[in-house]
């Protein structure tokens, strides 16, 4: 497919100040039928889709157009594992050690906008440090750019598992993580972290009740 494919969500930012928003579509990507539609009007109110019409239609003098003639339309994608908070590095192991809250924060902002840019308009996200709500809170308020995020915050696991923040680290860096910190050796230990989550924001909770693969 030569013609560059435009992520709709992109163009409804934004433009919820406008009555209407009138996309209109060189070609549209029907992902029910497998088709491909051409010449289509997508007509936007406050931020939904409200109608898809056969050919270029434009609206009032207050609407707001937008000439993708020459594009092509299709939904976005949904990634339903991420950890937006970072990305597989040589120095990720280092990082653990070297960043900041508010460094991890920052750096999510990057990661946020370079997926949405990639096509992806919602991520659910399966454990971080607990920015991660804080960055979907941001999102959603329009402070920042990126998908929406569903996010568990930070995961659960017992005493060296794959959540354990504490693995491979030295004795003396280990301390002693608890249900806070997403480690839980007990019933109430479970509840405890499950209503701290609920408390934090979290829309879901992730349980790893083994060690995962990239556990040390």
């Amino acid at each position: 497919m030569k013609n560059s494919l435009f992520v709709l969500f992109l163009f409804v930012i934004g433009l919820a100040n406008a009555q209407d928003t009138y996309l209109q579509c060189g070609k549209i990507v029907d992902v029910e039928s497998g088709k491909i539609l051409s010449q289509k009007t997508i007509i936007v109110s406050r931020n939904k889709i409200k109608e898809i019409k056969n050919g270029y239609v434009s609206g009032n003098d207050t609407d707001m157009v937008v000439d993708l003639k020459s594009k092509t339309i299709l939904p976005g994608f949904i990634d339903m594992h991420v950890h937006i908070e970072s990305e597989s590095s040589p120095s990720r192991y280092l990082e653990a050690f070297t960043l900041n809250e508010a460094d991890v924060a920052f750096q999510s902002t990057v990661y946020a906008k370079r997926t949405l840019m990639a096509g992806f308009t919602t991520v659910r996200d399966l454990g971080g440090s607990g920015v991660n709500i804080a960055l979907k809170k941001a999102i959603n308020k329009g402070t920042i750019v990126g998908p929406r995020i569903f996010t568990a915050g930070k995961s659960l696991a017992s005493t060296g598992g794959h959540a354990d923040p504490t693995n491979g680290r030295s004795q003396e860096l280990m301390g002693d993580p608890g249900p806070k910190e997403g480690v839980v050796n007990s019933p109430e230990d479970g509840r405890k972290a499950v209503r701290q989550r609920y408390k934090d924001g979290a829309d879901g909770i992730k349980i790893t009740v083994t060690g995962g693969v990239m556990s040390l």
